[in-house]
């Protein structure tokens, strides 16, 4: 399993298919674990998570300390009014840790166009212009965000102003 991960205010936000999806349950969740993410965010459905093996993720996840989020969409989809109504307090969190210099995983079936759409997201909501913060993401997953809905929805995000450190000598 590969975890494409770029930095966000002083965390690391990044994206990766879901664990399983290449028949290595284990070896993934022993991956992730190792990573040591505060937030992980599943974007898949429950029949996704049969599929690859993954449905004690949860419970995997939240004995190591790691939060876990089920926000599905259904693939190439965007979110619903359920993942609407979720949003404003996930969101938060993940800001907040990423802000503390806290690790975000946010991961679809291929870790591609929803978890792409989150992460840019996430990285516009934190302050970063939108075409900086696709073209950094796209540096580590080229595929991220597949389709012009999932765009639409990231870019609709409400951008925080930046932060800026004064670093003296």
């Amino acid at each position: 399993m590969i975890v494409y991960a770029v930095s966000v205010g002083q965390g690391i936000l990044a994206i990766s298919p879901i664990p399983g999806g290449e028949r290595d349950y284990a070896g993934d969740i022993t991956h992730i674990i190792a990573w040591k993410p505060s937030i992980v965010m599943s974007l898949v459905t429950e029949a996704e998570l049969v599929s690859a093996g993954a449905t004690g993720l949860w419970r995997t996840l939240s004995d190591t300390g790691t939060r876990w989020e089920h926000l599905p969409i259904h693939d190439f989809g965007v979110p619903d009014a359920e993942f609407e109504e979720a949003w404003p307090e996930v969101s938060s969190s993940a800001r907040r840790a990423l802000t503390g210099g806290g690790r975000v995983l946010v991961h679809c079936r291929g870790g591609c166009g929803r978890s792409g759409m989150v992460a840019l997201r996430l990285m516009i909501e934190m302050g970063e212009a939108a075409d900086d913060a696709l073209n950094r993401l796209r540096q580590v997953r080229p595929c991220a965000v597949e389709t012009d809905a999932q765009m639409a929805w990231a870019l609709a995000a409400k951008r925080e102003p930046a932060v800026f450190l004064r670093h003296e000598d």
